[in-house]
């Protein structure tokens, strides 16, 4: 018969195994490079473990490990999408009215991290859910307050920005260690095709009107370059015509400065000279005849008579001997 003695052994050596297996199995863990760890000695948070590798504890239950990821978290809010394509939808969720009173369907993605696992774990009971629900409040808040021109066409980007700032406001005053990265308005969408199509004729019209501004504003720029142009060459023409003229009354100047200097050495000559030279040019086809009245007798001398019998003369004799040859 086994003896108590024995029996108190081997449970012994069970126990014994057992602990030393617990304490073996549970004193070390491992963090990958992308998770992070929070160790909890008997339930209380104390500290938080991001570096990678093996690391030592306190065996279970004296101390235990909760893991969480550092990736970046995908929050679709308003629509629910697997591999890509889209299972579900909540249009109550995503139904929101603009501060023009238009009612518009906006859903959108926010891009988040845990910065804090002790916040994100104890801080809250579903920080998950606070998270939805402030990009919600964020999200209509914008919305609200902007026209539906800006949620459908190019105030896009801005509500984003809005909802953004708005909703790392209120995740920083709620405190659940999460940290907000992006927010990217998805679809921004009018609910019915009726309402769609008039939107549409109205966009359409808009984008005509705003065509012909460009036209015209081209032309209008194409029209003051020509004008441009055109000063600018009267402005250079006048400028040329300007400094001819200025060289010309230079000399001008120096051509009367030359005269009134032979004027002062020989006044009767330079005068009949200046007189001569004004008639050529006045009447450049006239005959002029110098003559000389001393009042008894008018003396004439017709110079060109005798220019034109010399040349007759001449061309006389030239011509009897071309016929003698």
């Amino acid at each position: 018969m086994v003896s108590l003695k024995q029996i108190y052994t081997v449970t012994g050596l069970v126990i014994g195994i057992f602990i030393l297996g617990l304490v073996g199995f549970t004193s070390w863990y491992t963090v990958d490079e992308s998770e992070q760890a929070v160790i909890l000695t008997f339930g209380k948070a104390e500290t938080t473990v991001t570096e990678p590798g093996l690391k030592f504890k306190m065996p279970w239950p004296i101390q235990s490990v909760e893991k969480l990821s550092k990736e970046t978290f995908s929050l679709q809010f308003g629509y629910e999408e697997v591999d890509g394509e889209i299972v579900s939808e909540n249009i109550e969720d995503t139904k929101m009215i603009t501060g023009d009173e238009n009612i518009v369907i906006a859903d959108m993605v926010v891009q988040w991290k845990i910065v804090d696992p002790i916040k994100f774990l104890f801080y809250s009971d579903k920080p998950e859910d606070i998270l939805y629900d402030a990009t919600s409040a964020s999200l209509r808040s914008i919305i609200g307050s902007s026209k539906i021109d800006e949620a459908l066409t190019d105030g896009r980007a801005e509500i984003e920005a809005n909802v953004r700032e708005l909703l790392t406001n209120l995740i920083d005053r709620y405190d659940i260690g999460i940290s907000i990265l992006a927010v990217k308005l998805q679809d921004v969408e009018l609910p019915n095709e009726e309402v769609r199509a008039a939107f549409t004729n109205v966009t359409d019209a808009r984008e005509t009107m705003n065509t012909k501004i460009n036209e015209a504003n081209k032309y209008h720029n194409q029209k003051i370059r020509e004008a441009e142009g055109q000063k600018d060459a009267i402005i250079s023409r006048a400028e040329g015509e300007k400094a001819a003229r200025i060289e010309e009354a230079r000399g001008g100047v120096a051509v009367f400065n030359k005269l009134y200097e032979e004027y002062e050495k020989n006044p009767e000559i330079t005068r009949e000279r200046l007189i001569i030279e004004t008639l050529e040019q006045v009447l450049p086809n006239a005959e002029i005849y110098i003559m000389n009245d001393d009042g008894d007798t008018l003396k004439y001398f017709p110079i060109r008579s005798l220019e034109n019998t010399v040349t007759n003369v001449e061309q006389s004799t030239t011509e009897g001997s071309d016929e003698n040859e």
